[in-house]
């Protein structure tokens, strides 16, 4: 089973001060350390989507740049489920660039999942990495809009989606703001 990572990284950042991608946290930007992460979690590729910052990602397999990025989160998913319909995976593990408490245990806890959709979860609620099998990559497509990813379609499928407490193997905060 072939399965792809794809870190979501095109945003500007507006609340942050600017694009999280590139920015340096604990000594390493997070794009790479996203990539990182799905790597050592069980992804066989990682590709990125950039948009409001554009630059080298030297362990990336593969980036691509979405020039619709200020259109919402729902553009960037969507050129990657282009992508993968159109690559040899039979799964994808999506997360956000700015999760820089995910980790490679908490990405194969998801990936371990005996399911075709899985969520993690922190704390009970919802979180990132998503783990989504082909069969589901193009209703996904058909149902993105605007500033949502997953999150509708994850909400549509109910039970169908396994849900993955992360809680032992990571924290599940995102960077919304710059660390003081």
């Amino acid at each position: 089973m072939i399965t792809y990572g794809v870190v979501l990284a095109a945003g500007a950042g507006s609340r942050f001060g600017g694009p999280k991608a590139p920015f340096v946290y604990q000594g390493e930007r997070l794009v790479d350390r996203a990539v990182a992460n799905l790597k050592a979690g069980g992804c066989d590729e990682v590709m990125v989507v950039l948009g409001a910052w554009v630059g080298e990602i030297p362990d990336a397999d593969e980036i691509y740049v979405n020039s619709s990025w200020d259109e919402g989160l729902a553009t960037s998913v969507k050129m990657a489920i282009e992508q993968l319909i159109a690559s040899p995976a039979d799964r994808c593990c999506l997360t956000l660039v700015d999760l820089p408490g995910l980790t490679p245990a908490a990405i194969a806890k998801v990936l371990a999942a005996n399911s075709e959709l899985a969520q993690a979860t922190f704390r009970d609620e919802p979180t990132h990495p998503v783990l989504l099998s082909r069969t589901h990559w193009l209703p996904l497509l058909q149902s993105l809009e605007g500033d949502v990813g997953a999150r509708n379609y994850l909400i549509e499928q109910g039970d169908n989606v396994a849900k993955i407490a992360i809680d032992d193997v990571a924290q599940g905060d995102d960077l919304d703001f710059q660390p003081t």
